[in-house]
């Protein structure tokens, strides 16, 4: 890498419910620099099984107990480079989650929004902000098919992927 490039690789997952994590994404997460968790985790130990795997960033969704919400926040803000991504769960019902989550961070230089709870993968810039969500990796009831995500930061910009697990369903 030339002197003065940033690059920066993200896993991104939500939403695991203390449930079995694909081979696949655990594969892909000892690539990665970093990894963000947005809520729902259930367990500590789920937690504790990513972070032998990576760094961990996570916030406490709405499904966590006071085993993870002792340690971890509802929201917080994660520099990575010149680059500022806001991690939240989110909450409430399916027609009201992107308000509160564009809202979630009113008021803060932020690029880039990480958030769960619909188990439904977004992927969308708006107004200048990356919205992310990697729907979840475990869910084979509720999400459209299981999934996790990668942010790629550089230089140039931050762009998220949306990856299926093979082999689900």
């Amino acid at each position: 890498m030339a002197e003065g490039v940033f690059s920066m690789k993200i896993g991104v997952v939500s939403d695991t419910h203390s449930k079995s994590l694909p081979e696949q994404m655990v594969r892909d997460f000892k690539d990665v620099d970093l990894i963000l968790h947005a809520g729902d985790f259930c367990e500590r130990e789920q937690y504790d099984r990513l972070s032998k795997i990576n760094k961990v960033e996570g916030v406490c969704g709405n499904m966590d107990g006071p085993g993870i919400g002792a340690f971890l926040p509802a929201k917080k803000i994660i520099t990575c480079g010149r680059y500022r991504i806001g991690l939240t769960h989110g909450e409430g019902a399916p027609k009201t989650l992107f308000e509160k989550i564009r809202t979630a961070f009113a008021g803060e230089k932020i690029d880039c929004v990480v958030f769960g709870h619909s188990h439904h993968p977004f992927n969308e810039t708006i107004g200048g902000v990356l919205y992310f969500n990697p729907g979840s990796a475990t869910d084979e009831i509720f999400a459209p098919y299981r999934s996790y995500g990668i942010l790629e930061l550089t230089d140039q910009g931050i762009q998220g992927r949306v990856v299926e697990v093979k082999n689900a369903r």
